[in-house]
């Protein structure tokens, strides 16, 4: 076993042990490695009735096994992230046979539940394709703001990442091969569908999200090593509180990246689509940055292609921790 799972004490080991010996809760432990599943979900997939289900997860989770995280009516499960419970837990499924019959079955089944996911969020998807595609003409392709973010971020090692506001998840998509642990936090649930089925299609089983609100993250502090805020902050009434918030959670030498718009004129914005701010001047979000503790290493601001319908210049600011980073073993260090 790893050393994070070697020793733990005699009740935390005992309890852990008996939650995980049952065959019903040793084959949900590895169904939650691969994926995120709700009740409903493994219901589907073990063929067993939900009441059973659901205690065996209440025993899971009492025991560390599993996390569990609300959206809205719904409860996802996943297995432990923290916690030497949580290490063992991995460490049992890495012992499993990936060929053993059980299993096989269960994947399948997992298949199906992922495809009927996957349907669902594309549906949402495909109700709102005109809108973001009318909103993504207005600014610089994504392709160049995708480069200057990646750019922005490669300066540093990037264990973990939490990307505010993921919408459809497509910085965890282009950060998930560069990482260890991604996580992203959004209100929407429907967005968080598109989002988990990105996910799956990638094969990103490090990567999760989770209904979240970026004002009130809850996260411990010191949590991860980059925080991303991309075209966020023009929805918020408070830019400064929800940079407050992703400061919070930064590890020492951490460093938040916000992207959004620079200022424009186009009203129909505000008064279609929401947006709360028409853009943001330079000096508004370093101030904000600043406000909450960050140095600031970077601004940049990327102006359309000028053959393209694009109007909108799009803003980069890079902040970082101040405090220095202290080098731990890496056996004893927790990914967020």
């Amino acid at each position: 076993m790893s050393p994070t799972s070697a020793h733990l004490p005699f009740e935390t080991l005992n309890g852990a042990l008996k939650a995980a010996g049952e065959a019903t809760r040793l084959r949900i432990l590895a169904l939650l490695a691969e994926a995120e599943l709700t009740v409903s979900d493994l219901t589907a997939i073990l063929r067993q009735s939900q009441p059973r289900i659901s205690r065996h997860l209440r025993l899971l989770a009492a025991a560390g096994l599993v996390d569990r995280f609300r959206e809205g009516s719904w409860a996802f499960f996943r297995l432990g992230e923290r916690g030497g419970a949580a290490a063992l837990a991995r460490e049992l499924v890495s012992r499993l046979d990936p060929a053993d019959a059980t299993l096989a079955r269960d994947r399948e089944r997992l298949v199906a539940v992922r495809t009927q996911r996957n349907a669902a969020a594309q549906a949402y998807f495909g109700r709102h394709a005109a809108h973001w595609d009318r909103i993504r003409k207005l600014h610089v392709a994504d392709h160049a703001v995708e480069e200057a973010i990646s750019g922005a971020l490669a300066g540093a090692p990037m264990r973990t990442l939490l990307d505010l506001g993921t919408g459809t998840g497509r910085m965890l998509e282009l950060f998930g091969p560069q990482i260890e642990r991604g996580l992203g936090l959004d209100l929407s649930l429907d967005m968080l569908a598109v989002a988990r089925a990105r996910l799956d299609r990638a094969g990103l089983r490090h990567c999760s999200v989770r209904q979240g609100d970026i004002y009130d993250l809850a996260l411990p502090p010191d949590s991860f090593d980059a925080v991303v805020i991309h075209q966020v902050l023009h929805f918020l009434d408070d830019g400064a509180r929800a940079i407050q918030q992703a400061t919070r959670v930064l590890r020492p030498a951490g460093r938040l990246l916000v992207v959004d718009f620079a200022p424009h004129d186009l009203e129909f914005l505000r008064d279609e689509h929401a947006h709360r701010r028409l853009g943001f001047a330079p000096e508004t979000v370093t101030q904000w940055m600043r406000g909450a503790g960050l140095e600031v290493l970077s601004q940049e601001s990327l102006a359309p292609e000028p053959a393209s319908e694009g109007k909108i210049a799009v803003s980069l600011w890079l902040g970082r921790d101040s405090r220095i980073a202290m080098a731990a073993p890496a056996a004893t260090r927790e990914v967020a």
